[in-house]
């Protein structure tokens, strides 16, 4: 079994957090260029990286798990309004037992959800973001989208479900930290790092999961509006992860780090994944648990089952991402 050093009690970073070294928009856009595996004026396939998870991979995903513990990786709904939930969720009771026949009693609930954000659990499809207005492939955002959604590269070519091996980078616990702090940027060397301390090397079809403690972090000092501050990855990280040939990518916060280091830029890694690679994200991942199954159990790769909602022309969905150990 791997020993990993345990987070500190109650102690977080100390530096004072950097969000990498800036890029001006030429510098970003050459970086975009460069990564995209699209061709203007060719075809591209609406699954992006799925394209590439064949039946042997998912089957060889299957074999990841040892121990058979599972582990939800999804916030619970929150209908509380905070600085990171502008957009609070609706649920309340259509039926207490007393609409229908007396027996049996039916009990039933609506809910309601503005998922993209920073509250709830979710799957960005190819879609969700536009660059330069082009949305994945080159399609433009104009012709593809209307009122009723976009009909190119949304959320139900992902809806046959995703099984993948999964790799988690736990950065605070290589540090020996309970969380980085906000503004923090997750830099390639990084990446490496935790290859190196947790004894995993990420690999094709992979989904990569950074955890940064943002669920601890919360937890001691509340909520904070995380559209200005919050640890995820600096653009830097990109060309290493597309050249690992992941499929997918997600983290306890949206994988951003914020402030962008890109100006002109607000989100550089939504645009690099979905957009120049066709990566989906998971945003908003409750990583908590999970880090503590994976010290449990010495390893951290696990296999990753999400099932998107079938929502035609859908930008995304809400999800529960299920980790087997």
């Amino acid at each position: 079994m791997v020993e990993q050093a345990s987070p500190r009690g109650g102690e977080a970073a100390t530096s004072t957090p950097s969000n990498g070294p800036p890029l001006d928009r030429a510098e970003f856009d050459a970086l975009f260029d460069g990564l995209r595996r699209w061709v203007p004026g060719r075809p591209a396939d609406e699954r992006g990286t799925f394209a590439a998870v064949t039946p042997d991979l998912v089957l060889k995903a299957l074999t990841t798990p040892r121990s058979g513990r599972s582990v939800s990786l999804a916030l619970p709904i929150n209908r509380t309004s905070g600085p990171d939930n502008a957009r609070p969720a609706l649920h309340h009771m259509v039926d207490l037992g007393d609409v229908e026949e007396p027996e049996p009693s039916a009990h039933k609930d609506f809910l309601g959800l503005d998922y993209h954000g920073k509250a709830v659990t979710h799957l960005d499809a190819l879609c969700h973001i536009g660059y330069r207005g082009e949305l994945y492939g080159g399609i433009t955002s104009a012709a593809a989208f209307s009122s009723l959604g976009s009909d190119w590269a949304a959320v139900t070519n992902l809806a046959g479900g995703m099984l993948l091996r999964g790799v988690l980078v736990d950065l605070p616990r290589v540090r020996g930290v309970d969380w980085l702090e906000p503004g923090t940027a997750v830099r390639a060397a990084d990446l490496a790092e935790a290859e190196d301390a947790l004894q995993f090397r990420i690999g094709p079809a992979d989904a990569v999961l950074l955890r940064s403690g943002h669920g601890a972090r919360r937890a001691v000092h509340g909520a904070w509006n995380s559209d200005n501050a919050s640890a995820g990855l600096h653009v830097d990280a990109m060309p290493l992860l597309a050249e690992r040939g992941v499929a997918l990518l997600g983290g306890d916060g949206d994988s951003d780090v914020r402030p962008s280091p890109v100006a002109g830029v607000h989100s550089p890694i939504h645009a690099l994944a979905l957009t120049a690679l066709g990566m989906p994200l998971l945003d908003n991942l409750d990583l908590e648990e999970l880090s503590r199954a994976c010290a449990d159990a010495g390893r951290y790769e696990f296999l990753l089952v999400v099932a998107p909602l079938v929502v035609p022309r859908g930008t995304g969905s809400p999800v529960n991402p299920i980790a087997v150990l």
